[in-house]
């Protein structure tokens, strides 16, 4: 899963990115409330974490430009201004959930587990691609019934190929979906995580479930 954190204070936002990265996400973070707004208009993230008073734009415009553009990504609100019309004006704009200022880091990651377990809940957290089972929420995959142990970014490569398990994916989507800043022209980045995601997930002896589709991208697939 892929995550954004809009977060003017340097110490805060690495922090956020640690404790998340630790919890097995894929982070990217920015200090800017326009350059928040781009990533998120672009990038398929599974929850914005967005702190109101930012240079560039602020929280509330940058949620307001989000849903106005009918992006539904979760986000959860930070702010210090600890008032009601602060709060109503954040869910009004569209926030799924408010944590004012000073907040205990595990209070934050256990927000977040619950939105991303919100998130998921309306489909079927368990994706299953022929002998492979991808649990959404735990970020737990098996095969067999054998665990298999994936990095935070080979799990969002994975649990982003299942989802479209049938279609081909584009290089280029794949790029925006699991890089912070998209691989300069001509980088391999993409395949070597797809070859190390093959290696774990489809050794010797076991069926293909990625495909490349030459000049266009990569298709996940149980085998006909």
């Amino acid at each position: 899963m892929r995550l954004l954190i809009v977060e003017d204070s340097d110490a805060l936002r690495e922090t956020l990115r640690s404790g998340l990265e630790g919890l097995g996400y894929v982070v990217d973070a920015t200090g800017r409330g326009d350059d928040g707004l781009e990533r998120a208009l672009r990038g398929a993230y599974d929850l914005a974490i967005v702190d109101v008073m930012l240079p560039g734009i602020d929280g509330f415009e940058l949620l307001r430009r989000v849903r106005a553009a009918g992006n539904k990504v979760p986000v959860l609100i930070l702010t210090a201004r600890d008032t009601v019309p602060d709060r109503v004006r954040g869910l009004d704009l569209g926030a799924d959930d408010y944590l004012v200022k000073p907040f205990a880091v595990e209070e934050l990651l256990a927000r977040v587990r619950s939105l991303v377990r919100r998130g998921k809940s309306v489909a079927n957290p368990a994706l299953r691609i022929d002998d492979v089972t991808i649990d959404t929420v735990a970020q737990l995959v098996t095969r067999c019934g054998k665990p298999i142990d994936l990095s935070p970014r080979e799990y969002a490569l994975l649990e982003y190929l299942a989802t479209r398990a049938g279609s081909v994916v584009t290089r280029e989507e794949l790029e925006k979906h699991l890089f912070d800043q998209e691989p300069a022209d001509g980088s391999n980045a993409v395949d070597v995580l797809v070859g190390r995601l093959r290696r774990k997930l489809c050794p010797r002896g076991t069926n293909e479930l990625i495909y490349t589709r030459r000049g266009q991208g990569y298709l996940m697939a149980a085998p006909t």
